[in-house]
């Protein structure tokens, strides 16, 4: 049933500059030689993978993720699975995916899936067929395609850098995905924060440009969508506004400010006064300003545990919260902010914005939450890091990359120290201690820093 899904052999005709698929498969199986034996040999893998995917493979190494990992049955299924999937704002546009995407492709004996904006698969679209070979190497609906539960594959390589990706045959990390191919687009909201991920999946026929970019425009569409919704509603509010009780007396006055970067414990200020909060406690009320529309139970249940922690869990958890800020701060069904509240990563994200990476290096101080395993938590922290580090790497700047490469996730970073070599004047003695630095990184890893930063990895 998995050969049917994944159609014939290659074409040798190439689908980007300088790249056939036939070579890709051949390199990409090569790599997995090289994985197999571990060790030293991993140094080989930087001239037979794709940058994008090289860097994709070394996270899912680190993550611990095992290429020969086999299909279980770990997933949010049935009825729990219907309610989160009838919840989630990517439900609201559905007909227009469907128009666009799911009747064309579906004819064609391919697959399109649905994810959220944390790798958790909606919906597999497409005949029963291809659709129960899909579920036969993990593509189902349920599933976490997120790169640090599977490794590499394109829903999770979106979900991570937020950008259109594919992924083919052995590229994937997985060895029961290497005889499909994946395409997929993210889909953000009005405020830019990713909502979804659309994916064709199938053989050798995805591994075209169109079909790329068939993804990548009814990911558009959505995406104006969801704009158009936004600013009708908007518009509605601002006609309900002079009927609109005023309910400033049943909440605290002001702000109230979370902070969550760096190794100490999570702080709520209040009026004032700092209050210490305990690390699920923070986590909870990260993930509601992440999510201002509010989280069911089921939803919030996923971003704090993969294991699927149960309501009654969830409802004391909030119901102890509710002791420390208030009991009018957070209110149920679904579990909504009720006031507003400002976090450094909030702040650390405008400095972004903004283009000014001095601020946000100086904000940074360290990742967020770094003790928690939450997954909601673990994507708002990656994405953080991806950002910042993007940000002093481009930045050309000599006291932007020495702040980045001084600090402890800065420390071991080749292409930061190969992109701060190239700011400084090769007669300055901090040249030659840069220089130093970077071959006893090479030596580490070896893997040459200059060719690093010249692939940004």
């Amino acid at each position: 049933m998995v050969g049917n899904f994944a159609g014939g052999r290659p074409p040798r005709r190439g689908v980007e500059p300088g790249a056939q698929l036939g070579a890709l498969e051949v390199y990409a199986a090569q790599a997995h030689g090289y994985l197999s034996a571990g060790g030293n040999q991993l140094a080989q893998l930087a001239g037979l993978l794709r940058p994008a995917v090289l860097e994709s493979w070394m996270r899912s190494i680190h993550g611990g993720v095992d290429p020969m990992d086999v299909l279980d049955g770990r997933g949010l299924r049935g009825a729990d699975l219907q309610r989160y999937r009838d919840a989630h704002p990517v439900a609201t546009l559905m007909p227009l995916i469907d128009k666009l995407l799911v009747q064309d492709t579906t004819r064609t004996g391919l697959i399109v899936a649905v994810a959220d904006q944390f790798g958790r698969v909606l919906s597999v679209h497409g005949n029963a067929e291809q659709v129960t070979a899909a579920a036969e190497i993990g593509l189902r609906a349920g599933d976490d395609l997120s790169e640090r539960r599977i490794g590499t594959n394109a829903v999770g390589m979106v979900v991570r850098t937020g950008q259109a990706a594919w992924i083919h045959g052995p590229e994937h990390f997985l060895h029961r995905m290497h005889l499909i191919t994946g395409a997929a687009a993210p889909v953000h909201d009005p405020d830019g924060r990713l909502v979804g991920v659309l994916m064709i999946a199938g053989g050798v026929r995805v591994a075209k440009p169109e079909i790329l970019a068939l993804v990548k425009a009814t990911a558009t569409a959505a995406e104006m969508d969801l704009l158009l919704a936004a600013m009708r509603s908007g518009e509605r509010s601002a006609l309900a506004g002079h009927t609109r009780r005023d309910d400033a007396q049943s909440y605290p006055v002001g702000r109230l400010g979370l902070d969550v970067l760096g190794l100490g414990q999570p702080q709520l200020s209040v009026a004032g006064d700092r209050v210490p909060l305990s690390q699920r406690h923070a986590e909870i009320l990260l993930l509601l300003v992440e999510h201002p529309e509010g989280l069911g139970a089921d939803h919030l249940a996923l971003l704090l545990d993969d294991t699927d922690l149960d309501n009654g869990t969830i409802r004391a958890a909030v119901s102890r919260l509710r002791a420390v800020v208030g009991p009018s701060v957070v209110s149920s069904r679904p579990y909504r902010l009720c006031v507003p509240v400002a976090t450094d990563v909030e702040a650390l994200r405008a400095a972004l914005d903004s283009g000014d990476v001095h601020s946000a290096l100086r904000l940074y101080a360290g990742p967020v939450l770094p003790r928690s395993t939450a997954p909601g938590v673990i994507d708002i922290r990656d994405e953080l890091r991806v950002r910042l580090r993007t940000a002093a790497l481009s930045s050309g700047d000599s006291g932007v990359l020495r702040r980045w490469t001084a600090g402890p996730e800065g420390r071991d970073d080749a292409a930061a120290w190969a992109a701060y070599r190239a700011t400084v004047d090769r007669t300055s003695p901090m040249y030659a201690q840069i220089e130093a630095k970077i071959r006893v990184l090479d030596r580490r890893l070896g893997i040459d820093a200059t060719q690093m930063q010249r692939f940004d990895i």
